[in-house]
């Protein structure tokens, strides 16, 4: 029997239906079989939470729009991986929340950022950008140098990601506070507990100030991290989608 399409085009309220039903189909497809999965997101070693000081940072990064302009999601192009790394994975970002992956460039991508410059040269670059990268249109972060950093309610933002599903133990939330003082000066505290909690945390006196801790301290720990949990000399995906 031949279906005539001018029955639908006629009919708003079948039209409706019949794109409510395909819509349905459509979806049912994509979902249903993700609930057959344990998980959805590969799980990669090495990908740890963030430290309390990276928190805190990320939060400052959120907070002053840094995302608009910058990405952190480096597609499985090869033009992408010359110029940024290895393409990003689900795993790097499953305890962002919200994730960072940005959909605009203004300035590079950032998701392979940690390590790339030492610390000295983000201090530099945040208080001044063009006195690194002359080209540069991005503002001015001085302030951050200057603002102490607020960080009495690190415990409950970590309890309530843990809440979400960040696996943050009673331990890091006991030394929570003594941790985000240890990473931001190694004389502070312990830094060989920090490191056994947060592998691969880069510790040390980021803004030069060894006496307080500040906003651009935190800024400066939370890029120093970005893309540096996975080791990439030894990973191999379980499906490679490229």
């Amino acid at each position: 029997m031949k279906f005539s399409h001018a029955i639908l085009e006629k009919n708003v309220i079948l039209l409706a239906i019949a794109t409510l039903i395909t819509v349905s189909i459509g979806g049912l497809v994509q979902l249903v079989p993700l609930y057959t999965l344990e998980s959805t997101i590969e799980d990669i070693e090495g990908v740890r939470p963030y430290t309390p000081l990276e928190l805190m940072g990320r939060n400052i990064y959120v907070r002053e729009g840094c995302y608009v302009c910058h990405s952190q999601m480096i597609r499985p192009f090869r033009d992408e991986a010359e110029r940024y790394g290895h393409y990003s994975l689900a795993a790097e970002s499953k305890y962002d929340h919200p994730f960072q992956w940005g959909s605009k460039r203004t300035g590079p991508d950032l998701a392979r950022v940690g390590g790339k410059y030492s610390n000295d040269w983000h201090v530099a670059h945040l208080i001044d950008p063009r006195s690194v990268v002359p080209e540069s249109i991005m503002p001015p972060y001085a302030f951050l140098a200057r603002k102490p950093l607020k960080a009495n309610d690190v415990v409950a933002h970590m309890q309530t990601l843990r809440t979400a599903g960040v696996p943050y133990t009673d331990e890091q939330l006991a030394a929570a506070r003594q941790d985000l003082l240890s990473q931001a000066n190694p004389d502070a505290g312990d830094a060989d507990a920090l490191l056994a909690r947060y592998p691969k945390a880069v510790i040390g006196d980021f803004d030069g100030h060894p006496d307080r801790v500040t906003e651009l301290d935190a800024v400066v720990a939370y890029l120093q991290m970005l893309g540096t949990l996975v080791d990439f000399t030894s990973y191999k995906p379980e499906l490679d989608y490229r």
